[in-house]
């Protein structure tokens, strides 16, 4: 049973998130982990990352609700990202509780970077106005789907980080668009991942309720900025640079705990 300030920790730190995940449409589970385990103070790092996982999945809905709103959701290539990613998250899930949370934190640390710097190479690259899925992309939105499923459910996260780069590089879409839409797999990932975990009683349901009411708030205030960043590649940048700022921070956090 976790101390009453330790809930106001989770508070604050699912409005960190939310507005993470509202901003930029990935990297929301990767600081939710951490926060957990440091911040909030849960020991067991595979509770924190069943927490996070159904947090997350929840405040990704939420933010999704802002961006559809915005019409930056293209509902075709998210349900097929999705789709294609939900029986990976499920396997992943299955392999990455058998692993040391640190461990897993530490290696995905330079997968992130590794992205990041993807993401920086192609900041100038606003996307195509009105690109979508189709045929004749279909099977790379599949295949970017089934490998990041793989990578969420093994590391416990969302994989918006993942995602957003994988619709760019599928269908060309704006960059605005590929955030909104990321949420739809995000929410299905973390869900499964989540469910997963809460099968091996590795999730604290009183925390993720606090975790998710911060994540509302968050969540909107992001939607809000992601819309007046967009444009200029400014998006794409934010969001590398958030990627490498947590890779380091977990690298250094990690390897101190191995």
């Amino acid at each position: 049973m976790l101390e009453p300030f330790q809930y106001i920790a989770g508070v604050f730190s699912g409005a960190l998130v939310g507005f993470t995940l509202g901003l930029v449409g990935g990297g929301g589970s990767i600081l939710a982990v951490p926060l957990m385990v440091y911040l909030v103070g849960v020991d067991d790092p595979h509770v924190a990352i069943g927490t996070s996982a159904l947090a997350v999945a929840t405040n990704a809905a939420t933010g999704l609700v802002g961006h559809a709103r915005a019409g930056n959701v293209k509902w075709r290539c998210g349900a097929l990202y999705a789709a294609s990613g939900v029986i990976g998250a499920l396997v992943g899930s299955t392999a990455g509780k058998a692993f040391d949370g640190q461990r897993l934190l530490f290696l995905f640390a330079f997968v992130m970077v590794v992205v990041a710097a993807l993401m920086l190479r192609s900041r100038k690259a606003l996307g195509t106005p009105g690109a979508d899925c189709h045929l004749g992309n279909a099977h790379k939105v599949i295949g970017f789907g089934v490998v990041t499923g793989l990578f969420s459910g093994f590391f416990g996260i969302g994989g918006g980080f993942l995602i957003v780069p994988g619709l760019l590089a599928a269908t060309g879409m704006p960059m605005i668009q590929a955030v909104g839409t990321s949420l739809v797999a995000v929410a299905a990932f973390g869900l499964t991942t989540a469910l997963n975990y809460a099968r091996s009683g590795l999730v604290d349901w009183a925390l993720a309720g606090v975790f998710i009411g911060g994540g509302v708030l968050g969540g909107f205030l992001g939607t809000r900025v992601a819309k007046r960043l967009s444009g200029s590649g400014r998006l794409s940048t934010v969001f590398a640079a958030m990627i490498f700022l947590v890779a380091v921070y977990m690298v250094w956090r990690s390897a101190r705990a191995l």
